[in-house]
Formats: structure tokens, C-alpha cells, sequence
């Protein structure tokens, strides 16, 4: 019969393969970018419809980590450290579902801009820029959680609010896009891509935020780091 040692360095081996298997949805959240993205570069409605069908994917493996979590859970009463780490990951595998639901989002759309759209390569090209910002995001949270890295966690703030401004200025571009209707509709659905990868950065930064509330066991938001709140 295996002592109390061996159960509790059963648990610490199981959980760190746990996260292993949860962290790993950021890299289903990754590709699932980089396909969203060449998609809506080449308008290919076939790639648009792929990303569409991937998203179970990243459903089933949020499903799998939240039971095998909860299993955990019930297995052995965890330390304060262990419980950090319980309550975190349950909160990633959150902001990935939603993440791979931003990426379907922008999926969704391309079709709907039709075969040839009237394409402004001043909003497309901000568009694209602000997805590889964003993917930079997903895997500099990954890394940061995996590395329990507070500075790097919070330098997520910084690239965020470069996001934040390219959102705007594609907002007013698209205001400014002229009378044509097929255009201002295609700029229409550009300023809801555009939320959509906005959204996927601010999902980053609250992975990020987790990191630090396991490294400090303090819940604090990065915006306002001045006033951080205990956890109990």
C-alpha cells in the first residue's frame, strides 16, 4: 500500500501532466490563428470552413482538462500551492474555449465578404498585423504560465495595448471608407474581425494574470496592478 509520499507525489505528477495537456490547447488555439488568418488574407472559403470544423477540437480538450481537473481534485485533498494551480487552469481553459470561439468567429465572416470582396489593403493589412500580435500573445501566455514568469506574464499588458490601438484605427477606417456599399459591408465585417482578435489578446493577458496568482496567491488585473485582492 502506497504511503502518503507516494499518493502526494502521484497527485504533483498527475497535475503537472494535466496542465501539460491544457497549456497544449494554446497550440490548437495557434493553429487555429495562423489558418483563420491566411484564410482571410486569400479569402479562402475552404480554409474558413476548416478552422470551423477544428473548433471541437479545442472543445473536447477544454471537456477532457476540466474533468480530469476535477477528478484530481477529488483524489486528494491539494495543498495551497496545488489549489492555485487547480483554480488557474480551470480559468485558462476557459479563456482558450474562448479563443477558439473568436477564431470560428472570423472564420464565420469570410464567406460572408463574398468571392471577390472590395478589399482595402490599408484596413486588411492592420488586420493582419494586430493576428500576428495576437498569436504572439497566445504563445508568450503559454510560455509565461508553463515558466510561472510574472514579468513576462505582465509584459502581455504592453502588447495588448498596441492591439487596442490598431483596433481603433481600423474602427476609423472603416468609418471613413467611403459610400460605396459593398465596401462599407466588407469594412463592417472587418471591425468585427478585428474585435474578435482584440478579444483573443485580452484572453492572453488573463492567462497571464493567472500566472501571477499562482506564483503570488494574489488575483490582481494587470490594468490596474496597483490594488491587488486575496484570494481566499
Amino acid at each position: 500500500m502506497a504511503g502518503p509520499g507516494a499518493t502526494r507525489q502521484h497527485f504533483a505528477d498527475e497535475l503537472r501532466r494535466v496542465e501539460a495537456q491544457g497549456l497544449g490547447g494554446l497550440d490548437l488555439v495557434v493553429g487555429q490563428m495562423d489558418k483563420v488568418l491566411e484564410a482571410l488574407e486569400h479569402q479562402d472559403v475552404e480554409l474558413a470552413a476548416m478552422v470551423i470544423g477544428n473548433d471541437d477540437l479545442i472543445d473536447g480538450r477544454y471537456l477532457e482538462v476540466h474533468q480530469e481537473l476535477l477528478s484530481l481534485f477529488a483524489l486528494q485533498a491539494p495543498v495551497a500551492g496545488d489549489l492555485r494551480v487547480v483554480a488557474a487552469l480551470l480559468h485558462v481553459m476557459k479563456n482558450i474555449e474562448r479563443m477558439g470561439d473568436q477564431c470560428v468567429n472570423i472564420a464565420k465572416t469570410i464567406p460572408l465578404t463574398g468571392h471577390e470582396p472590395p478589399v482595402r489593403e490599408e484596413v486588411l493589412e492592420r488586420i493582419l498585423k494586430m493576428g500576428r500580435m495576437a498569436r504572439t500573445e497566445v504563445t508568450q501566455c503559454k510560455a509565461a504560465f508553463a515558466s510561472r514568469d510574472v514579468d513576462l506574464a505582465e509584459d502581455l499588458v504592453r502588447q495588448d495595448r498596441e492591439i487596442n490601438l490598431l483596433n481603433r484605427e481600423i474602427f476609423q477606417l472603416a468609418i471613413d471608407v467611403g459610400t460605396d456599399s459593398d465596401t462599407r459591408e466588407w469594412a463592417m465585417h472587418m471591425v468585427m474581425v478585428a474585435r474578435a482578435i482584440e478579444r483573443i489578446g485580452d484572453n492572453a493577458v488573463d492567462v497571464g494574470e493567472q500566472t501571477a496568482f499562482v506564483v503570488t496567491g494574489l488575483f490582481r488585473e494587470f490594468s490596474d496592478s496597483s490594488h491587488p485582492r486575496p484570494l481566499v
